[in-house]
């Protein structure tokens, strides 16, 4: 079964999108791959682990964390702003 790998990639320029895409399409077991340039996103489903594509998108020097670590993130500084506020 496929697994969908959805991460937060920074995504500057079209040289950075050519990177990661050249670096993901070497991951074996991959049946698609999709870039989203408005969102940050990267998306990847096949035979892969979240991981193993971080460690990809890594090794040529781009971060990368999933979504829910984004989210928390984003959680956490609006938690911190309405405490400000209060």
């Amino acid at each position: 079964m496929a697994n969908v790998v959805e991460l937060k990639v920074g995504l500057h320029c079209d040289e950075c999108i050519k990177k990661i895409l050249k670096a993901i399409k070497k991951i074996e077991d991959i049946e698609t791959y999709n870039v989203d340039t408005q969102l940050n996103k990267v998306i990847v489903t096949g035979n892969v682990t979240t991981e193993e594509v971080i460690r990809v998108i890594q090794k040529i020097g781009k971060t990368a964390s999933t979504w829910e670590e984004t989210k928390l993130s984003v959680d956490h500084q609006s938690s911190i702003i309405n405490t400000i506020k209060l």
